[in-house]
């Protein structure tokens, strides 16, 4: 692809180990992939964190950086590591040990849509599914990476917030109590990925704001958390999925007449978040450790 494959928005200046990331709310659709894809438009941008992008966007006055893709999922999935490649989608491809993800179409190349709706008939080559993986995929896992690094550097960690969405009928597993559904779902894979104090943070930042939270379940958090959560090097990642019923119209995948009243609720709760990543008296493990 020769068209930009993210964005950052950048604050004026950088206060704040936190840096947002939006990999599913991409919808710049690749004129060939759309004629080639054997639905219509509303039906493919289904697995998209619709609008995600623009609910974070209060994080650069935060003095917080947001990177966003404009590549959508359906396209090439940022939230999957390169080597997770479907052989029922990919030529050439072997089957390899078990990968829940890959066996469900939802590898870094993906196979089906919301609902398991196969995106195309037939098989893509290999070629085509490595160039989707060096052209988007790597440019964008390299400047959230030197996003990180940066953070680390400058504040001596560094605290990822993968920013997604989730169908609001799938939320009936993660509830938080007898008759309570979730709003909003932090992975942090059990804890392998964050500090429990960034966590703990983090949760009662959306519970000031009036909203439900829920922990790893049903969404513990994927390649993303798992690749760049380091919590024992101060590096430490998060997983946030909101319900999408909260702002946007699922089925005609439009906001709310309500979204800026709810994007002005994530403001305040993205201050607080980013707050956890402001300078204190001690580093960050050790403010971490002690709570």
């Amino acid at each position: 692809m020769s068209e930009a494959v993210y964005r950052v928005l950048a604050p004026a200046r950088r206060t704040t180990s936190v840096v947002f990331a939006s990999p599913h709310s991409g919808r710049a659709y690749p004129a060939d992939f759309l004629r080639q894809a054997g639905m219509d438009a509303r039906a493919i941008r289904s697995s998209e964190d619709a609008f995600v992008d623009r609910l974070f966007a209060a994080a650069p006055d935060c003095g917080a950086p947001l990177i966003a893709s404009l590549v959508p999922r359906a396209f090439v999935d940022l939230n999957r590591g390169p080597d997770e490649l479907d052989p029922a989608l990919i030529e050439g491809v072997g089957r390899g040990a078990f990968n829940a993800r890959v066996a469900s179409g939802l590898g870094v190349i993906p196979r089906v849509v919301a609902g398991g709706r196969p995106i195309r008939q037939g098989k893509i080559t290999r070629a085509e599914a490595e160039s989707r993986i060096d052209n988007a995929w790597r440019p964008y896992h390299a400047r959230l990476q030197a996003l990180l690094d940066e953070a680390h550097d400058g504040f001596g960690e560094a605290i990822l917030i993968d920013c997604h969405s989730m169908p609001h009928e799938v939320l009936a597993a993660g509830r938080a109590g007898p008759g309570r559904q979730p709003d909003v779902v932090l992975g942090d894979r059990f804890g392998a990925a964050a500090a429990p104090g960034v966590v703990d943070r983090i949760a009662a930042a959306f519970g000031a704001a009036g909203l439900t939270v829920a922990r790893n379940v049903p969404f513990a958090g994927a390649y993303v958390a798992q690749h760049y959560g380091r919590p024992s090097r101060n590096r430490h990642a998060v997983q946030i999925e909101i319900d999408r019923a909260l702002y946007m119209d699922e089925r005609r995948i439009e906001p709310r007449p309500d979204f800026d009243d709810f994007r002005a609720t994530l403001a305040g709760v993205i201050a607080q978040i980013a707050a956890i990543g402001r300078p204190g008296a001690a580093s960050g493990a050790q403010r971490f450790a002690a709570e």
